[in-house]
C-alpha cells in the first residue's frame, strides 16, 4: 500500500488524487486549484477528471463569475467510501492499536514511526514499528516473540508492506540515549503512539533517572 497516496489502491487513476483533494476540504475549488494541490497531472486532466465526477453526482459543480467551483457531495452515497479510501493510514494505526490491546506480554510503549508515521510511504517501503519492553533477567519471554511475529504478519495481510520491528528493553533504550543514536531523534520527532507511554515521556523520564 502507497501510505503516501492511500486512495491509490483502489483507485490509481488521476482520479485518485482529485478525490483526495477535495475530500480533504469543505471549501469549493477551482480545477486549477485542484491541480496544484494534487500535485498529479495536467489542468486539463484535472478538468476531464472533474467533469466525468461531475457527471456521476459524487462531486458538485457551480459558477462563479467565470470560474467553476467543484465541491465533494458528500451526500452521494460514495461519499462516505472515499473518505475512508483517503484514510487508510489512520485505520492501520487503529488495527495495529488494536492488535497490541490483545497482548498476553504488553509493551511498554508501542509506536509507528519512519516513513509510515510520516505519510510519505511507498509501494516498497516498510511499516517502522517500534517496540520498548521491560527489562527482563535473560530474554523475553517466549509469548513476547510470538506476538510480534504474528502483528508483522498481520501488518503485511493489511497493507502488503513489510513491517520492520524494532525491539529494545528500557536498558537498551537507555543505550541508545547515552550514545545519542540519530534514530532516537527520529522516534522523539515522528512516533505516532499506539500502545503504552508515549515515546517522549519515556525518553524524559529515562532520561532523569526514572
Amino acid at each position: 500500500m502507497d501510505l503516501s497516496h492511500p486512495i491509490s489502491t483502489v483507485v490509481p487513476s488521476l482520479d485518485g488524487p482529485v478525490l483526495t483533494v477535495l475530500a480533504r476540504t469543505t471549501e469549493p475549488l477551482t480545477g486549477r486549484r485542484i491541480q496544484q494541490l494534487a500535485g498529479a497531472g495536467s489542468e486539463s486532466g484535472v478538468r476531464k477528471v472533474l467533469l466525468r465526477l461531475t457527471e456521476t453526482g459524487l462531486v458538485g459543480a457551480s459558477q462563479a463569475g467565470a470560474s467553476t467551483l467543484y465541491l465533494l457531495n458528500r451526500q452521494h452515497i460514495a461519499a462516505a467510501t472515499i473518505e475512508q479510501l483517503i484514510n487508510l493510514r489512520q485505520r492501520l494505526i487503529d488495527r495495529i492499536h488494536d492488535a497490541i490491546a490483545d497482548w498476553p506480554t504488553p509493551p511498554v510503549h508501542a509506536s509507528l514511526f519512519g516513513s509510515a508515521a510520516r505519510g510519505e510511504g511507498g509501494l516498497d517501503s516498510d511499516i517502522d514499528i517500534l517496540l520498548i519492553h521491560e527489562n527482563y533477567p535473560d530474554l523475553p519471554p517466549a509469548e513476547w516473540a510470538d506476538q510480534v511475529d504474528d502483528l508483522a504478519q498481520q501488518v503485511y495481510r493489511w497493507t502488503g508492506n513489510r513491517a520492520q520491528m524494532y525491539e529494545l528493553s528500557l536498558s537498551q533504550l537507555d543505550e541508545h540515549l547515552a550514545a545519542d543514536e540519530p534514530i532516537v531523534a527520529e522516534w522523539h520527532r515522528d512516533a505516532i503512539t499506539v500502545a503504552g507511554v508515549d515515546f517522549r515521556h519515556i525518553r524524559t523520564s529515562q532520561r532523569d533517572g526514572r
